[in-house]
């Protein structure tokens, strides 16, 4: 069986044509002898060849970065309020139940960002909605900043966790949407990257800020939180609209301008243009809405939601926000005393949480998505084993406090950290590149929404379950749950390295039909092809 848009090989030694007609750089093995690539263009063509790729690059890296700075908000918001919760709680004397809805209150309502965004950026455009959710973010910022009660406070997390939820749906598709395929997996990981950088900053924000007094410190920690959404107005005047959403609002000549800036040549840009224009006919041409389509889905859709929902489910509920939010609560736990003691090791959880993603990556579009999920559910897995256990013989005395407090650190930070090499970034570029166009949107907004969903579970329950379990036994269930997390990698999450999303969607289809189709996954295909030259 051969590549997807393949021939009969010809007589200049069976080269494959590759997606819609475009030459392949495989060939067969048993062809015969490889031959040299021919050479039809100058040095000098070849050189303003490189420079129009190096330039699209910079670009797209750029649109990237931009896009994502809204993550920064939600990163920012999760490391901060660990900290800030100490303070507030001897400020506005909340109880326990009170601490654990402000802490988990934010995911649930985030939620509703999720579900809204996605009809939001169908009707006004991916870009206006990355402007909308920073706006709807600052105004929350600004009511948590200033609130004299507990009441207002959570009217304004209420509110900043709406635009929270546009932030995270949004991000990763409109990157995913405006990426090439050969790097689309290290662009649309930068929402991560920066959800990672906003809680390490919000670490240092509440070390930093930690002196002042109990009624100021939290409101100047809340306050630095509106710095990185003042920024994206910059954003919004130097990135384009989304070409898949043009084409589908019948602007295809603004969406060809688009993709001349974000890919390598005339032909690609033309080429990837064909690509959404049909599958924008397709989505057009179907009768069902896309909440109807997605309620009742086809087998083809029904086995995509449950990668692109259950990878969301996952990332979340083997416990990543509970040692983000409560790192100070847990290292408390482990026999850390001092205040100064606890912040600075939280610090050390948001550097390695962050440091990780870097290396993520570097490696997402190189070794693939699957490789890095693997090693990074196994290795959360035993890290949070081993927190438990130690968590478990510290309480019984049964081993001294000073190495126990040493393997509880190292275990909280290596569980953040294969978190960041794998499931943390992954998650989110699965999720945005594995639906078809017609329901790409709906369906990421679906898929973040189940992610706040288990994110507030986790966020509001953590301390009841600490005290009806002990903080070992909620670290043993997630660890039986990231144990599972490993099964459901193997079983329902494809390798989509270096596919574009119109080929992505064929991985899913089923019967003789479509397998013929998508020849260019079967493993008889790839054992047969090498890269030419």
């Amino acid at each position: 069986m051969g590549l997807l848009g393949t021939e009969p090989p010809g007589p200049n030694g069976g080269r494959l044509p590759g997606f819609l007609g475009r030459q392949n750089k495989y060939v067969r093995m048993d062809d015969g002898v490889v031959p040299p690539p021919e050479e039809h263009e100058s040095g000098e063509a070849v050189r303003a060849g490189r420079s129009r790729s190096r330039s699209s690059t910079r670009y797209v890296f750029a649109c990237s970065v931009f896009a994502s700075l809204n993550s920064v908000l939600l990163g920012y918001d999760v490391g901060v309020m660990s900290g800030c919760i100490l303070f507030i709680q001897r400020d506005l004397h909340i109880t326990e139940v009170q601490q654990e809805v402000l802490v988990g209150c934010l995911s649930f309502v985030s939620l509703l960002g999720s579900l809204a965004g996605g009809r939001t950026s169908d009707a006004v455009g991916r870009k206006r909605t990355i402007g909308l959710a920073a706006v709807v973010f600052q105004a929350g910022a600004v009511v948590m900043t200033l609130a004299p009660s507990f009441r207002v406070l959570m009217a304004g997390r209420l509110l900043a966790g709406v635009g929270i939820g546009f932030g995270v749906m949004i991000a990763p598709v409109y990157i995913a949407e405006i990426s090439p395929a050969v790097s689309r997996g290290s662009f649309t990981s930068f929402p991560e990257i920066f959800i990672n950088l906003g809680i390490l900053l919000g670490y240092i924000s509440n070390y930093v800020f930690s002196g002042l007094p109990d009624h100021i410190n939290w409101r100047v920690m809340l306050a630095v939180g509106i710095v990185p959404s003042v920024s994206i107005v910059f954003a919004l005047l130097v990135i384009p609209e989304s070409p898949r959403w043009l084409v589908v609002q019948g602007r295809a000549a603004e969406a060809r301008a688009v993709l001349l800036r974000v890919t390598d040549s005339e032909e690609e840009a033309d080429e990837r243009l064909a690509e959404i224009e049909a599958a924008a006919v397709g989505a057009a041409s179907s009768g069902e809405t896309v909440w109807r389509e997605l309620s009742r889905p086809s087998p083809t859709i029904r086995r995509m939601l449950v990668t692109g929902l259950g990878i969301q489910c996952f990332q979340q509920i083997t416990g990543i926000d509970a040692l983000v939010y409560y790192s100070p609560t847990i290292f408390r736990d482990a026999g850390v005393t001092t205040e100064s003691q606890l912040l600075l090791a939280t610090v050390a959880v948001g550097f390695f949480k962050t440091a990780f993603i870097a290396l993520s990556i570097v490696l997402i579009d190189r070794v693939g998505r699957k490789p890095l999920l693997y090693v990074s559910t196994v290795g959360m897995t035993v890290c949070l084993v081993l927190l438990a256990a130690t968590l478990w013989l510290l309480a019984h005395g049964a081993v001294p406090k000073a190495l126990g407090v040493a393997i509880a650190v190292v275990a909280v930070c290596g569980d953040v950290a294969f978190f960041s090499v794998g499931i943390g970034p992954v998650c989110w570029v699965t999720s945005s590149e594995i639906f078809p166009l017609r329901l790409r949107s709906q369906a990421a907004a679906l898929g973040a929404a189940v992610n706040r969903v288990t994110s507030g579970t986790v966020a509001m329950s953590f301390l009841s379950a600490s005290r009806a379990l002990s903080v070992a036994g909620a670290f043993t269930v997630f660890a039986a749950i990231s144990a599972l997390s490993v099964v459901f990698v193997h079983r329902f999450v494809p390798e989509t390295k270096g596919k574009t999303l119109e080929e992505i969607e064929l991985l899913f289809g089923d019967g003789e039909a479509e397998g013929e189709k998508r020849g260019e996954v079967e493993l008889g295909d790839a054992e047969h092809l090498v890269r030419k030259g």
